[in-house]
């Protein structure tokens, strides 16, 4: 990557070691991890005047309204548990954080989940139009790969590697096959085993994706990625299970979006289907899992686990 490519990664979370580590800081942590995201993705993206300035300032107007980076969180935790740097893993994490942007803007259209709000701001077809909005998350799945492809690349991960992680987290049989079932599922009557496939594949899919991308810019061991794996694979099915209980538990205003559109939406979701203490019960035991995925980075896996943490203790 030349330097003029590259972003300054000054601001980027801190991924030293010691030999007595003391607690780790979460909130400083994601600070860090949200503000260097931020400033790279600000480099990466086209300037809000550059021509066509309509799609450029709609990508910013959702890439920038005050998202978690949760899934850029994950990307730099893993790399940190597997001895990697945040600098390292930032073209990766940015790339997820398009991946996530496009896919909320597109949910959110009236032909999908019909949303007027996210992130307590109007909802990017709202402020520009449907045609815009299609635009821009079109654009911004495809700034994925461009800024992806200007990772270092390492030696058990080569390009190649990255592009097609990334477009297999996002592709038909997993992003998007999860968005079709929740489609399909609308008014209809769905098991929890149909559900599972949904949340598999809408939520969990691109979350893992971002703990395996992290751990790839370590070069991780094959071990290791099949424990980012599990990680993810059980941290994003936990998050879609909070998920679904915030919507029938918290208020519009809690939420920054609309509260209660799954119910009003007669989505498939684990309240409706099977109840809200069960609910709960599973994303508990969800998550038992996911930190069972981490026993074999012998504690060095704070992050991960503080996000798996505030993950679950989003539904107090």
């Amino acid at each position: 990557m030349s330097a003029k490519t590259r972003p300054a990664t000054s601001a980027t979370p801190a991924t030293t070691r010691a030999n007595a580590p003391a607690p780790f800081d979460l909130p400083e942590f994601l600070a860090a991890s949200t503000a260097a995201v931020n400033a790279a993705l600000d480099h990466f993206l086209p300037r809000a005047t550059t021509k066509p300035a309509t799609i450029h300032k709609a990508m910013r107007y959702s890439l920038f309204a005050g998202g978690k980076r949760l899934r850029p969180a994950l990307c730099f935790a893993a790399a940190a548990a597997c001895g990697g740097t945040a600098a390292a893993a930032l073209p990766l994490a940015c790339a997820v954080e398009c991946i996530h942007t496009y896919s909320l803007i597109h949910d959110d259209l009236p032909a999908m989940d019909n949303d007027d709000y996210r992130r307590g701001k109007l909802t990017n077809h709202k402020v520009f139009g449907e045609g815009i909005a299609i635009l821009a998350g079109d654009a911004l799945l495809t700034q994925a790969f461009e800024i992806a492809a200007q990772a270092e690349g390492w030696p058990r991960y080569s390009h190649r590697d990255l592009i097609l992680e990334i477009a297999e987290a996002s592709g038909s049989l997993q992003l998007i096959a999860g968005q079709v079932a929740d489609l399909e599922g609308e008014g209809k009557k769905t098991s929890a085993a149909q559900l599972k496939y949904i949340h598999e594949r809408k939520t969990s899919a691109l979350l893992c994706c971002s703990a395996r991308l992290g751990g790839m810019s370590a070069n991780c061991t094959p071990a290791q990625l099949q424990a980012l794996t599990d990680f993810g694979y059980h941290v994003g099915l936990a998050f879609q299970v909070i998920d679904d209980i915030l919507d029938v538990t918290q208020t519009s205003e809690q939420l920054g979006k609309t509260a209660g559109k799954d119910l009003t939406a007669q989505k498939a979701t684990y309240p409706r289907i099977i109840g809200l203490d069960k609910s709960r019960k599973i994303a508990k035991q969800l998550t038992a899992k996911a930190f069972a995925a981490l026993q074999p980075f012998h504690g060095r896996a704070a992050a991960l686990e503080a996000l798996a943490h505030y993950l679950l203790e989003r539904n107090k």
